[in-house]
């Protein structure tokens, strides 16, 4: 699975479009299902550069929807981040 593919994952969308009336075990099943694309990546990876970089990825994107998160509700957050802005994030 690439990088696309897995931002494109119904947990990272979830997390991303906040306009969504997702219940709690919808994020549940989509978060179980995201660990098992990650390890799965893990697992079939052979070029560990590349695990190693997706891996990488999806942490900037996790950090930037963290920012995005912490700043749409007023707390203590740097205005200017480097990681503002990601894949599918608006």
């Amino acid at each position: 699975m690439s990088m696309k593919e897995l931002v494109k994952t119904d947990f990272l969308t979830f997390m991303s479009d906040n306009s969504m009336n997702v219940t709690n075990k919808e994020i549940k099943n989509a978060y179980e299902n995201f660990v098992a694309e990650v390890l799965a990546l893990n697992q079939t990876g052979s070029d560990y550069d590349v695990v190693f970089r997706s891996l990488k990825l999806t942490r900037i994107e996790f950090q930037s929807l963290q920012t995005q998160i912490l700043y749409e509700q007023g707390e203590k957050c740097p205005k200017i981040s480097l990681f503002t802005e990601s894949y599918f994030c608006n």
